[in-house]
């Protein structure tokens, strides 16, 4: 009799639960009442009242008093036991990574979210057109005719597969290598060129970093460089939606560094005690600029950290299309349905260095680089799949290559024509009236420019 109660009290969902806007009472205190009806009535009748209670709150207030081998905690119940264990500072066996397709483009099983042909060739042809800009990009930098560029050689699926499983109702808080996303979206790559060139027709008007891209009418919030600042804003955002009550959700992207901040942290347990919307997408390639992740930390990567805040959590390979889909698409059904947040690791290689300002063959061996933009391709792989489908064809990859790069060549040459936005807009969308010293900062500037007309012959007043 003893061992059945104890397993009823041991695996009883603990009394202490959330329950926003209404007063919280520990139950237990209806066990103490009913013991003083019992000491003041004595009444024979209050026992059988007293034997139907012992199935609730009152049976566990009994074995409180008897039983030391659990107790209930403000957090729940926990078990004693005898042995003095320390938990292990690694598992024997590391977090299975999901995956979908292998290295050769082959289904390993069928455990995945279905994607139509259409979707399925609109996701290709993204990541080629993503890959192509990239690419195109880069060497403008190097060319001197833009500033800075940072692309996202090797993480393409993990961009566009994930954009594909969200909806435009979603909001995007980007880290900086999530161009791909905004690309999916409909963002164009006029606009793209626009914005790294800095000119008129830039949403930021010039103010941002080249590559810091950002849209209202995409939902896409714009780029910082400031590391994981991005997460705890996701977060609330999140919680918004959540109590507007809208179907939706957010998405925040970050790189293994990020993980390393106290931001992620702060906002992961946010994420979990106010139940909020949101999915918390690491991507995981190994290198935080030049720190490599062994020098970032000893857990098992990213996923765990989720499980010890109370996250669900996922880790997927993020050089497999349809695995990166199949996860992302339903941890947007749990986020928004059970009103949870989702933690998603997902394992690839950061194939490129990390911006043009870095030359990453100066701390990783380039026969490493060399190999996983070859064996793990998460393109190659792709194309695979959709050769084995029927949907692709190799006359189709040669006009889809050529075209993609013949559209962000002409907008790289549209947007280098385009004036600069006047020196004025510095000054604006802050402040409904400036301030006086703000206004006087901007007449300081223009006298200089009126002075030195020959040092700024491309921005006009």
């Amino acid at each position: 009799m003893a061992g059945s109660h104890m397993h009823f009290f041991c695996n009883r969902p603990t009394l202490f639960t959330c329950r926003r806007f209404e007063s919280v009472k520990a139950d237990v205190q209806l066990g103490f009442r009913v013991l003083l009806v019992i000491l003041r009535f004595k009444c024979f009748y209050l026992v059988k009242l007293i034997v139907s209670l012992l199935k609730g709150c009152l049976q566990q207030l009994l074995l409180l008093l008897f039983v030391k081998s659990c107790t209930e905690f403000p957090w729940g119940i926990v078990k004693f036991t005898p042995d003095l264990k320390f938990l292990s500072d690694f598992p024997e066996e590391r977090i299975h990574c999901y995956r979908v397709l292998d290295e050769s483009g082959q289904p390993i099983s069928n455990n995945f979210v279905q994607i139509d042909k259409d979707v399925a060739v609109k996701m290709y042809k993204d990541m080629v057109t993503f890959q192509t800009m990239d690419t195109i990009f880069y060497e403008a930098q190097r060319q001197g005719r833009i500033s800075f560029y940072v692309t996202a050689n090797g993480e393409e699926a993990i961009n566009i597969a994930s954009a594909a499983a969200l909806r435009m109702d979603d909001f995007v808080f980007p880290q900086y290598r999530e161009a791909g996303v905004l690309l999916w979206r409909g963002f164009a790559l006029q606009e793209f060129a626009n914005q790294c060139f800095g000119n008129k027709g830039d949403n930021g008007k010039g103010r941002q970093m080249p590559a810091h891209y950002g849209s209202n009418k995409h939902n896409y919030l714009t780029v910082a460089s400031t590391v994981a600042t991005q997460i705890p804003h996701a977060v609330g955002a999140a919680y918004s939606l959540k109590m507007d009550g809208r179907d939706a959700c957010t998405i925040t992207y970050f790189g293994d560094g990020g993980t390393s901040t106290g931001d992620f942290h702060a906002a992961l347990n946010f994420a979990a005690v106010m139940e909020a919307p949101v999915i918390l997408f690491c991507r995981n390639n190994g290198w935080a600029i030049s720190t490599p992740v062994s020098d970032q930390f000893r857990s098992d990567g990213i996923v765990v950290r989720g499980q010890a805040y109370g996250v669900r959590s996922i880790r997927v390979d993020g050089n497999d299309a349809l695995a990166v889909f199949s996860a992302v698409h339903v941890a947007r059904k749990m986020a928004i349905s059970e009103s949870r947040p989702v933690l998603i690791e997902a394992l690839t290689y950061r194939a490129g260095h990390h911006s043009t300002s870095d030359d990453s063959s100066k701390y990783r061996p380039i026969e490493e680089i060399e190999w996983w933009r070859a064996a793990q391709d998460p393109i190659t792989r792709f194309r695979k799949w959709l050769e084995g489908e029927g949907w692709w064809t190799t006359q189709s990859e040669i006009e889809l290559r050529d075209h993609a790069r013949q559209e962000v060549l002409h907008a790289i040459q549209v947007a280098e024509k385009v004036d600069k936005p006047a020196i004025r807009e510095i000054f604006t969308d802050v402040y409904d009236v400036p301030p006086a010293n703000l206004r006087d900062q901007e007449k300081s500037l223009q006298e200089a420019i009126e002075r030195h007309p020959q040092d700024y012959p491309h921005f006009p007043l």
